[in-house]
Formats: C-alpha cells, structure tokens, sequence
C-alpha cells in the first residue's frame, strides 16, 4: 500500500467519522450508547499502548535515574 492510498483511506474514515458525528444528535439513545462504548473502548486501547510502551522503554533504557535501589538482583542456588 503506497502513502498515498493509506492517507486517502485515513481520510475516508476521518470523513465517515465527522459524518457519524453530525448525525448523532438526531440517533435513537441505543446507537449513542453504542457509540459512546466504542469510543471508551478505542480510548482505553490508546491509554493501555501508550502506558505499555512507556514502561517498556523505560525499563529497557536503562532510566533507572540516580536511585539504584531498585535493580534486580540475581539470585544464585544454595551449594
């Protein structure tokens, strides 16, 4: 899929989202309850990747700042 046609069909999604939107006010309660879950339901993807992807990098950086009390330590077998 080449730039151009993800961007048209970033668009086209854009557009029948502003366009779900404008009809909302006029929906029955049921589909604004519908589209209300899946609203939270996208954003608390969203939320969960990003919070995931920041612990992620952080531990695999190495920012573990001036405090090292946190390292793991190894622990080795009694002899």
């Amino acid at each position: 899929m080449s730039p151009q046609d993800f961007l048209k069909e970033i668009q086209a999604i854009g557009e029948k989202f502003l366009l779900k939107l404008q009809k909302l006010p006029k929906s029955d309660p049921v589909e604004i309850a519908s589209f209300s879950v899946v609203l939270l339901f996208i954003a608390t993807v969203l939320v969960l990747t990003i919070i995931a992807c920041s612990c992620c990098c952080y531990s695999c950086c190495g920012c573990d700042g001036p405090d090292s009390r946190h390292k793991k330590s190894r622990v080795r077998p009694a002899a």
